[in-house]
């Protein structure tokens, strides 16, 4: 199943996306996307609702604007350095442990919202990322019952603002969670709609030009170890999102580097997940 939610900004409704791409409204369900939605079964009670009532649920304008599809969680916790060939071009040695840093959930936008660069800012960066959605309470949980804590996957573009992030003193969050930082959609993906989370393709181009292509068979620490290793931590609530680190090729990296500027458009995708697009513009 791909769970959406669309509408206006502060207004939107639950929906599914089909197997032909048709978009309809499951607000007669009841329920929003909500940490007690997931912590509750309720992928599996929407399921088994839409096999009675799918045939009386509106259809959604491909018009219409999407939302984050699901409702802010407790938590966005982020695994920074997870790709090799990244850390290289970052100037920072491969972790022994995972990096943890929070981003602001306050960061989140809907998938094709604008991105806003800071004010101050000269040095706003892009980061392709799968995100992965806690469906079950986590914690001190094992790799191997990792997987039954995850209720799906999504998009997530990780803007970072690499001045505030690095160059300033302190934790990397003040480059992380700036209002917009935080595009995730279009849809998540259950974990039944994504055979090997470990294996997929994600990209990104910027005005057009691909410059991150990679697989997430490239993790230094994959799904399972990261949902294990986060919970041994603190405690991961249905809805929380993990993301799991960008590959190489952020503007960072780039020599000199690259950074956004107004009037860019940013287009990221990962295999079975979709894709999303966001225009760049100044804060006003």
């Amino acid at each position: 199943m791909k769970l959406i939610r669309f509408g206006n900004v502060g207004a939107e409704k639950p929906g599914i996306e089909k197997a032909n791409g048709e978009r309809i409204d499951v607000s007669a369900f009841g329920e929003d996307y909500t940490e007690a939605f997931f912590g509750g079964d309720g992928i599996e009670r929407l399921a088994a609702w839409l096999a009675k009532h799918e045939g009386e649920c509106p259809v959604v304008s491909a018009e219409t604007r999407l939302g984050p599809p699901l409702t802010r969680p407790s938590k966005i916790v982020c695994v920074g350095l997870n790709y090799a060939q990244h850390a290289a071009e970052s100037g920072m040695a491969i972790p022994k442990e995972p990096v943890l840093f929070f981003k602001a959930t306050s960061a989140i936008v809907g998938p094709n919202d604008d991105v806003i660069i800071p004010k101050g800012s000269e040095k706003t960066d892009w980061e392709v990322e799968l995100a992965i959605v806690i469906g079950k309470k986590a914690s001190y949980v094992s790799e191997e019952e990792a997987l039954n804590h995850v209720a799906g996957y999504v998009l997530h573009n990780d803007y970072s603002e690499r001045a505030f992030q690095i160059e300033k003193e302190g934790q990397w969050c003040k480059g992380k969670g700036c209002d917009t930082f935080a595009p995730i959609g279009p849809f998540i993906a259950t974990k039944d709609e994504v055979s090997d989370p470990n294996n997929l393709e994600l990209w990104l181009k910027l005005n057009g030009e691909t410059v991150q292509h990679s697989s997430t068979s490239d993790f230094i620490f994959n799904v399972q170890e990261v949902v294990s290793y986060i919970s041994q931590y603190m405690t991961l609530l249905p809805g929380d999102i993990i993301s799991t680190g960008t590959p190489f090729g952020v503007g960072l990296g780039f020599n000199p580097p690259k950074y956004l500027k107004p009037g860019d458009v940013v287009e990221l995708g990962i295999e079975g997940l979709g894709s999303s697009k966001q225009a760049v513009k100044a804060y006003q």
